[in-house]
């Protein structure tokens, strides 16, 4: 994981770290504000035809419900699916129904460690019941942003860091030292083989 770790930190090291909130559902694809640029080299095998790597969208406002944790990068994935599980066993309780796929939002690194939300959007905040400890909701905050696919295992997810730090120095883009991991197929159930992630990283 020590490839994972030195390409996260290059995006999340471009400005200081904020604790900015940045992610968007399905729906979002209306807003994206153009096709994926073609000339990109740095665009990894794996991936599919027609599966975005650099294409340019604006990520939307919403409410989200979130695990706050952090992690070594030794068990980066199961600790993240600890805070989904943690997320799901509020959302039973409550009988809340996320109205998008699971996301991880980073908003910190250091060598060996990350900070993190693993978090899932709803409609709106809850009522009653409001989550405590470790489980909260938030705001995301909208924004420019880029999006990635990544097709295979977690711990294969360094070279495609690697290949969006090479997009984002090739076309000279500025991160706002954040980014996030969207799930298109579950992160608690799916093998790891077969994960879909999208990867969005919010730009100035």
């Amino acid at each position: 994981m020590s490839g994972l770790m030195s390409a996260m930190r290059t995006i999340l090291t471009v400005v200081s770290a904020l604790v900015w909130l940045g992610a968007g559902m399905p729906e979002r694809a209306a807003a994206q504000a153009g096709p994926p640029p073609q000339d990109n080299a740095s665009r990894p095998e794996a991936l599919q035809p027609g599966d975005a790597f650099g294409e340019e969208v604006n990520l939307p406002e919403q409410t989200i419900i979130f695990f706050a944790g952090s992690g070594q990068w030794d068990n980066a994935f199961e600790t993240i699916v600890d805070g989904f599980k943690a997320v799901n066993g509020y959302l039973k309780k409550t009988g809340i129904k996320p109205i998008g796929p699971p996301m991880t939002i980073y908003t910190s690194t250091n060598d060996t460690s990350f900070q993190f939300r693993a978090a899932f959007p709803i409609a709106a905040p809850p009522k009653d019941k409001l989550p405590s400890g470790d489980i909260a909701v938030d705001k995301t905050s909208p924004g420019k942003a880029f999006k990635f696919v990544h097709r295979g295992s977690y711990d294969d997810m360094d070279t495609t860091y690697d290949a969006i730090t090479n997009f984002l120095d090739e076309k000279q883009l500025d991160a706002k030292g954040l980014f996030i991991e969207q799930y298109v197929t579950d992160p608690i159930t799916t093998p790891q083989e077969k994960l879909v992630v999208e990867v969005f990283v919010p730009v100035k």
